[in-house]
């Protein structure tokens, strides 16, 4: 184990939970990140980098070093639209908006990284992107790393390193595995068509409500009996409307849901059974019409950069330290930044030991931030490793 970066970055502790603090009470949504972004210009100003703002709208980049290969870290800086229900000093002065899914801590730990890697002598060129939006897309569709892909932050990047907080490890801890750890998102909406008529005489019109009841358990058979059984594929609907008085019967109800797969055949399939199950209304007289929103990619480790991952996170905590991740089905648009360059998205343990889980996206979301200098030491060692090893075998 080489600790020496840690206990370096343990010196820096009480600054980063002031800075993590700090951007927890002024929580900011997606493309409205201008405090944050001013905080993270500044710092990254103060250590002598070179400083881009307004990168995918809200963004900043900031570049370090000169000569060699380029390396990216990656942390995002949005909040949700939540309300904090923590009574913490620190706890969200702003109504209905929290960090409740870490990306204060995130910010936090790459500017920390930055402070380390100031004073360490790199080989090369380090790119340090903070990204607005990650948890939703503007009115185009794009995502924040969408933006600075388009605007492009990842040019001329060999690697990328991102990392994300979970509670379900504990603090001290890291997870790491290569190949597939989140997965692909789409959003769907299906309008449903009836015949609208006076409740009292249904037989008169199409009932678009029991239409729906219909399409809503066929939809829901889909993954439990259409698609084989090892494979992974979600389908969940999560908003209906339709109906304008209680004695009419609706002539229209829309349907809202997402989809989640891994593998693009799959997602196919799983598109054309939505259909199979939404075209049962029109024998019963009705129509439908499915719409489907393109969201993120699956996310994908490169394996080789996962078990160089693997390998630095050991040297900080040591194997007993160092689990695998959790395959799971939520999604992140850093898949979009592993489009362009190879890419490693490592977990950081931010759960209190002996505490029970505080899931995110709850409005009771916390972290243990004895994390947060792990998470910057984390960071930082994987560019110097990187940069010592790339020469010989890292892509």
């Amino acid at each position: 184990m080489d600790t020496t970066i840690l206990k370096r970055a343990n010196e820096l502790a009480p600054k980063l939970v002031e800075i993590r603090r700090s951007i927890h009470r002024y929580p900011e949504l997606g493309f409205t990140e201008r405090r944050t972004a001013s905080l993270v210009a500044d710092i990254l100003s103060s250590l002598g980098l070179t400083v881009e703002t307004g990168i995918g709208k809200t963004g900043v980049v900031g570049h370090m070093g000169t000569g060699g290969p380029i390396l990216a870290l990656r942390a995002d800086m949005d909040a949700l639209p939540i309300q904090e229900q923590n009574q913490t000093e620190y706890a969200s002065q702003t109504p209905d908006v929290m960090h409740a899914c870490g990306h204060d801590v995130h910010t936090a730990c790459l500017l920390g990284a930055a402070m380390l890697l100031k004073d360490s002598d790199i080989k090369g060129r380090v790119r340090f992107l903070f990204q607005p939006s990650e948890e939703g897309m503007d009115e185009e569709g794009k995502s924040g790393a969408m933006r600075m892909v388009a605007e492009g932050a990842i040019d001329g990047v060999q690697a990328i390193f991102g990392l994300h907080v979970d509670s379900k490890f504990e603090a001290g801890t890291i997870a790491c595995s290569p190949g597939y750890i989140l997965a692909a998102l789409d959003n769907f909406k299906i309008k449903l068509f009836g015949r609208a008529a006076h409740a009292a005489q249904a037989h008169l019109g199409a009932d678009t409500i029991l239409l729906a009841a219909q399409v809503i358990n066929s939809l829901h058979t889909i993954v439990s009996r259409r698609i084989p059984p090892l494979e992974n594929a979600v389908l969940s609907i999560g908003m209906i409307e339709g109906g304008v008085k209680e004695n009419v019967l609706a002539e229209e109800v829309t349907l809202r849901g997402t989809i989640r797969t891994f593998d693009p055949e799959m997602r196919a399939r799983l598109i054309q059974e939505m259909h199979a199950a939404c075209s049962l209304v029109r024998a019963l007289g009705g129509d439908y019409q499915l719409t489907l929103q393109e969201g993120y990619l699956a996310l994908k480790n490169d394996p080789v950069l996962a078990t160089f991952s693997r390998q630095v996170a050991c040297e900080l905590v040591g194997a007993q330290a160092v689990k695998d991740s959790v395959v799971e089905m939520g999604s992140e648009d850093f898949s979009f930044f592993t489009q362009r360059a190879v890419g490693c998205y490592l977990i950081l343990g931010v759960g209190a030991p002996g505490q029970p889980v505080r899931p995110m996206h709850h409005p009771a979301f916390d972290v243990d931030e004895s994390a947060l200098p792990l998470g910057a030491a984390l960071l930082a060692q994987l560019a110097i490793r990187y940069f010592e090893r790339k020469p010989l075998d890292l892509p």
